[in-house]
């Protein structure tokens, strides 16, 4: 056995010595592994360059060639918004605002209800009490009208949008 095994033994016996029920006992000694009986690592070659510890696999790995913006592929938008350009944000970064939406339907299928919302711009959203559309979430559907539970803004008395079907 090798004195590091030696020292790490004796050092157990001698902390679980005091252990027990007050008899002494010896340990039990292991046999050696095969990691223990492995010959020791042989030193670098001379002229060898050492490499740090930090260094990353992928540090080491050649740098791959920059494309040209020439060589690069044009995006044909075809009537298309470009995926590659930052999106615009409404009114700057409010979103959609609840307040500004209209009731368009309220659907009674079985056990569920679902509610049909409008936005200003056209686009239509069916939501479900839970969901959240906008600045706020759906609280309710009634027989003829939605409540949204919003963000309270500042100057505003209540933190709730009543909206109500149209009538024909």
């Amino acid at each position: 056995m090798t004195r590091l095994s030696l020292a790490v033994i004796a050092a157990l016996a001698a902390a679980t010595a005091g252990c027990g029920n007050g008899s002494m006992s010896t340990p039990t000694v292991m046999p050696a592994s095969p990691v223990a009986s492995m010959p020791a690592p042989k030193p670098p070659p001379v002229g060898a360059v050492p490499v740090r510890a930090t260094t990353t696999p992928a540090a080491l790995l050649p740098s791959a060639p920059a494309v040209p913006a020439s060589a690069a592929p044009d995006y044909d938008a075809k009537g298309r918004r470009d995926p590659f350009e930052e999106v615009a944000t409404i009114s700057g970064g409010s979103g959609l605002l609840v307040s500004t939406t209209k009731l368009t339907g309220i659907i009674h299928s079985g056990r569920s209800t679902l509610a049909l919302v409008e936005t200003p711009e056209g686009i239509g959203y069916i939501v479900k009490p839970g969901d959240t559309l906008g600045d706020g979430r759906l609280l309710e559907i009634g027989v003829d009208n939605v409540v949204f539970a919003v963000t309270p803004r500042a100057g505003s008395s209540s933190n709730r949008v009543v909206l109500r079907l149209a009538a024909n």
